[in-house]
């Protein structure tokens, strides 16, 4: 394998030990990054290691510290760091299984593929990866990785599997703090019934191909026309209809509706009942009858389009 494991130990079920590799399971997306520039010689900003009183310092002269009172460091060397006792450093024991919608996807953090270190750890690792498909369950242990240690979760995945890194619960913000104050209402049936039809309309088989970082591309594109312009400002025109109106007040089934009637709304089979339930919408919007004549077209228009259509 021609990627270079990030880490290299033993699974342990028990008495039984299987030596695998974890490979990360992600990468980094394409990105724009800037560099400071000293705009009169156009020459890059660079950094220091300084000490007050002392000015710019050597990196041989650097230590870790820990500050145990204000102003009071505990020193420690590299190796003494390193040199701490961790079993799980290079043994991942599952001592817990779970389902994993027992999970709050809130805990997971990172990815790593898994797999089997040579052909001897072969049969033990396919064991477990078929044991855990045919239970449904995650396993779970404690794992040192990046000069800390982790909850992991193992699953399968294809041929090989999976270990996701999780993060403690104290590392977790507590969700109603955050909800409390959303009322606990009941939505009005018509309104869920047109939500519920658009979100049919719109739904379609992932495929994370279809997403692109736009901002980036918008970057690169600014980047070349400041290019062409030899240095002349450019400053993008706002979208009038992208910011919030004025006011908050929204006619959230005149929004829905019109959603609807838009792209893709009007000729998509996969929401037919959605039409026998507008016409009662429609009585307590009698006040616009221009929204009419759109649903009757849609009613009388159930050709099928493709499912692409759907992600339009």
């Amino acid at each position: 394998m021609a990627a270079r494991a990030y880490w290299q130990g033993q699974i342990r079920l028990a008495l039984v030990s299987i030596p695998v590799e974890i490979y990360s399971a992600t990468k980094s997306g394409a990105q724009i990054s800037f560099k400071q520039i000293h705009e009169p010689t156009g020459k890059p900003i660079h950094y220091e290691k300084v000490v007050t009183g002392v000015g710019p310092v050597d990196a041989a002269e650097i230590m870790k510290g820990y500050e145990v009172a204000k102003g009071e460091f505990v020193l420690l060397e590299q190796d003494e760091i390193d040199a701490v006792k961790l079993e799980s450093k290079k043994t991942l024991e599952l001592t817990q299984f779970v389902d994993a919608s027992e999970i709050d996807v809130l805990y997971y953090e990172k990815p790593y593929f898994v797999v089997p270190a040579d052909d001897l750890a072969e049969e033990a690792f396919i064991v477990l990866r078929e044991a855990l498909r045919r239970a449904k369950k995650v396993g779970l242990g404690q794992l040192a990785l990046r000069g800390r240690e982790y909850v992991v979760s193992l699953k399968p995945c294809g041929r090989g599997m999976v270990l996701e890194t999780l993060r403690y619960a104290d590392e977790v913000n507590k969700a109603q703090n955050y909800f409390r104050e959303i009322p606990d209402d009941t939505p009005d049936p018509e309104l869920l019934d047109l939500a519920g039809a658009l979100i049919d309309r719109k739904t379609a088989a992932f495929d994370p191909k279809e997403y692109h970082d736009r901002y980036v591309d918008a970057l690169r594109d600014l980047v070349e026309r400041k290019r062409q312009a030899h240095g002349k400002k450019i400053i993008e025109d706002k979208d009038a209809g992208g910011g919030r109106s004025g006011s908050n007040v929204v006619d959230l089934m005149a929004a829905l509706k019109k959603s609807m009637e838009g792209r893709g709304g009007a000729a998509n089979d996969d929401a037919a009942p959605a039409p026998a339930k507008k016409p009662a919408a429609r009585k307590s919007a009698a006040k616009k009858p221009a929204a009419a004549a759109p649903s009757k077209a849609e009613a009388a228009a159930p050709a099928k389009k493709p499912p692409a259509r759907k992600r339009a």
